[in-house]
């Protein structure tokens, strides 16, 4: 369930930063984190699940950067090796993907995880995000079929799922290095590939995700090929 955006129509984020203790003189204020997240996915189609955490410091990479779960136990602690590798900007972590989800939860529990980072040059950083086990439930996918027809006008349809905070739909095939993302409001129930981007006679993958407001999806996924050109 990785997340290779080729092109990308929208964004996931679920971000909050929060200051530091006061700096002794002399030293920098800590900044918040461009971005520091946590989320809960299922890949319903598979049966796995698995935690996703992301984070972004400011222009310069980080050297540092570590995440501590609720219950005072680090789950991410990276340190590049030296300062010649300027550090590194984003990260994103995947943890396994277990079909045991209770092994999973009682791994990363819920509540508050508390990110801090840092500089070659010492500049701090800090952030939480707060992780929920609540996942949404699935559509189903009710448009392409297998035969999907036109790559010139394919439209992706979904059933509706109540109360969801918005769609994901991705497309993608792997030989062609292609991926279409793009995420859609939870009042959405189908969206048109724009056109121009799909070929004719290829495979793709295609997955919708529903979402939920703390981040939280749950994909389900099939295959589609269109028609070869006339």
């Amino acid at each position: 369930m990785g997340r290779r955006a080729a092109m990308i129509l929208g964004g996931l984020a679920l971000l909050a930063g929060f200051p530091g203790p006061a700096p002794a003189a002399g030293e920098k204020a800590a900044r918040p984190f461009g971005e520091a997240a946590v989320r809960f996915e299922q890949n319903a189609t598979d049966g796995d699940v698995e935690v996703v955490f992301e984070a972004t410091g400011g222009r310069d990479g980080l050297a540092k950067l570590r995440v501590v779960a609720p219950d005072g136990r680090t789950v991410v602690d990276f340190a590049a090796p030296d300062a010649s590798t300027l550090g590194i900007r984003q990260f994103s972590f995947e943890s396994p993907e277990p079909r045991d989800v209770a092994s999973l939860k009682a791994a990363y529990p819920e509540g508050v995880y508390q990110f801090s980072g840092a500089t070659s040059a010492g500049q701090e950083y800090r952030g939480e995000a707060k992780l929920s086990h609540e996942l949404p439930p699935t559509a189903s996918i009710l448009r392409p079929g297998e035969d999907a027809g036109s790559a010139a006008d394919l439209e992706i349809a979904w059933s509706p799922v109540a109360k969801v905070a918005a769609y994901m739909v991705e497309v993608e095939q792997d030989q062609l290095g292609f991926k279409l993302t793009a995420r859609l409001p939870g009042s959405a129930s189908a969206f048109r590939v724009p056109e121009g981007l799909l070929l004719p006679g290829i495979q793709y993958k295609l997955s919708v995700g529903t979402l939920t407001e703390a981040g939280n999806a749950s994909f389900v996924e099939t295959e589609f090929r269109t028609a070869e050109k006339d």
